[in-house]
């Protein structure tokens, strides 16, 4: 979580061309994609006053950040109360015990004991259940002619699976989804908004006690799900604490609802705008596994993380010094020329198409498999069943103000 209040005095007009701060800028939001090139262009490891950070934009680059610079950039509860800002502490206490944020070998650890929860098995057992989610949502606005594909589709669909995952009343889904989009503005954006961080609190109070309440009452009555596999998970005779649980639930919950509603928003207006595209699929179901693949580099739900430098190193040659903070943008990676062939043409058949969508190494979202077949089944279903579906050209396009998680906060669409 980069803090920043505003753009930096005595910096030069190339440092403010190129700064990510222009991402508070609506129309940059809505297509940051021509930033990212003069970035990658002009100063692909570019250091950013505004943000007091490094930038880095090319794919090779990103890979390198992500493979080998620190992901313990979170402030401890001490660290912040010398700060003078004890009132983020409860925020603190919680992400600290998250894999996001964590190196080896805590990382390793709880990666190694969440991976023994979240199996391939239990991810495929959930496609019927997906299917059904999908095809009951789109009963609702089938007549109708219309919807808004985030508030009747794209939010509620991965919210309900995660609450079927997680082995928790259904009919939680929505608070549960209100909960992680509060939580997801921390993990999204440079600016420090001081009117948001008391429902931020709330929310995650909130959280804390609802999965607390959880864990006790499968004590009592067990109930399959991921919450119970992650209770009895043991590798090399280590299990999870309640308060690991607790915190990786929660970013578990995020993780896969934030960017999972991000995808088929993202991906259903990509294709909306290349209508050729639409026909393809529609012609060729076999594609839609690349195509999601395709929509995931094109239109990245996660856009850009942050590291810290390890020690004092040097990439793209300039030199960066121990724990000064990397901004590495996965958005700017999946544009590049020197990785992907015409980068910016949307090619639903791409071979090679090993995106950063997902982060890589070690930090690789291991709810990547189940965010896949949300969409294949999101995109492949919403195709079938609407043949004659538009983009509603009277509502206008507005972008989440959330910078790094990119999203949008509503896609009106007639069929």
């Amino acid at each position: 979580m980069t803090v920043s209040s505003g753009p930096a005095a005595g910096t030069s007009n190339a440092d403010r061309v190129l700064s990510l701060y222009h991402l508070l800028d609506p129309e940059v939001l809505a297509n940051p994609y021509p930033l990212y090139h003069r970035l990658r262009g002009e100063d692909p490891v570019h250091w950013d006053p505004f943000l007091h950070a490094w930038v880095v934009t090319r794919y090779s680059d990103v890979v390198h950040v992500l493979h080998h610079f620190s992901a313990n950039r979170t402030p401890t509860p001490e660290q912040l109360s010398a700060m003078g800002l004890s009132a983020l502490n409860p925020i603190a206490k919680v992400m600290v015990r998250q894999m996001l944020f964590l190196d080896p070998p805590d990382h390793t650890r709880l990666r190694a004991l969440a991976s023994a929860a979240f199996t391939p098995r239990r991810v495929e057992l959930l496609r019927s259940h997906i299917q059904e989610i999908v095809d009951k949502l789109l009963d609702r606005v089938e007549r109708s002619g219309r919807m808004d594909v985030i508030a009747d589709f794209a939010s509620p669909a991965p919210a309900i699976v995660t609450a079927e995952m997680f082995g928790i009343p259904v009919r939680d889904h929505a608070q549960l989804k209100d909960w992680s989009a509060d939580f997801a503005e921390m993990l999204g954006n440079f600016q420090h908004n001081p009117d948001r961080f008391p429902r931020v609190l709330r929310s995650l109070e909130s959280m804390c006690s609802y999965f607390r309440s959880a864990i006790e009452g499968q004590r009592n009555e067990p109930r399959d799900g991921l919450i119970q596999a992650m209770m009895a998970a043991e590798v090399d005779g280590n299990k999870l604490t309640e308060e690991e649980i607790i915190a990786n639930l929660i970013v578990t919950m995020v993780g896969g609802q934030e960017t999972t509603t991000n995808l088929i928003g993202n991906g259903l207006l990509t294709l909306l705008r290349h209508p050729e595209d639409i026909e393809a699929l529609r012609q060729d179901p076999s594609l839609i596994s690349s195509a999601v693949e395709e929509l995931l580099r094109y239109e990245s739900p996660s856009q850009h993380t942050a590291r810290l430098a390890p020690s004092d190193v040097e990439l793209g040659g300039k030199h960066i010094r121990k724990r000064q903070a990397v901004i590495a943008v996965m958005g700017a990676g999946n544009r590049d020329a020197e990785r992907f062939a015409d980068p910016d043409k949307l090619d639903l058949a791409r071979k090679d198409n090993r995106h950063l969508a997902f982060g890589w190494a070690a930090h690789f979202c291991f709810g990547a498999a189940l965010a896949r077949l949300e969409g294949q089944i999101a995109f492949a279903t919403v195709l079938r069943r609407f043949p004659e579906l538009r983009l509603d050209s009277s509502a206008p396009l507005v972008w989440r103000h959330n910078l790094g998680l990119r999203g949008l906060t509503a896609l009106n669409v007639t069929f």
